[in-house]
């Protein structure tokens, strides 16, 4: 039996996988302190730095963020519809809404568990604001998307 959309499942199984795991490891290795426990792992560029965050990314809507947990929830059920019935035409597709799958699934369980999610990738060289796996999936499967616009063929 071959599977529908191949890339898809592996890029949002691997996806979520990596971003639970890393969550859970931080969430055992650090302290939630104020000031934010950290870890140096490039002095003075990048630190893992254990934050929890109710709102979105850059800590938007966080006074307000009830709804992210339902919205986390459609885009998920939209994306796993889309796995199972569309025919995406190539694997940059595929891996694209697999890993934006992986994404909205790793911080929707945060936040159906915890009301929050919890951040870690702390960019300091450029003052970032604190991130997760989950968000770094979100954005490279974006990636994945453009890139598809450019190599799939125009119809005739």
């Amino acid at each position: 039996m071959r599977v529908r959309n191949r890339w898809f499942w592996i890029a949002a199984g691997i996806g979520l996988a990596l971003d639970q795991l890393t969550k859970m490891w931080v969430a055992q290795t650090f302290e939630l302190t104020t000031p934010p426990d950290s870890l140096p792992i490039w002095p003075g560029v990048f630190y893992f730095t254990y934050v929890t965050n109710s709102g979105a990314a850059f800590s938007l809507f966080s006074n307000n963020g009830e709804w992210l947990k339902w919205l986390s929830l459609a885009v998920s059920l939209g994306l796993i519809a889309l796995g199972l019935k569309a025919r995406l035409p190539n694997r940059w597709e595929q891996v694209g809404y697999g890993l934006i799958l992986s994404g909205a699934l790793g911080n929707g369980i945060d936040r159906l568990l915890a009301g929050e999610v919890i951040d870690f990738l702390d960019f300091r060289l450029i003052r970032f604001p604190i991130f997760n796996l989950a968000d770094v999936c979100i954005n490279i499967g974006i990636a994945c998307l453009l890139i598809a616009t450019f190599k799939t063929p125009p119809p005739k």
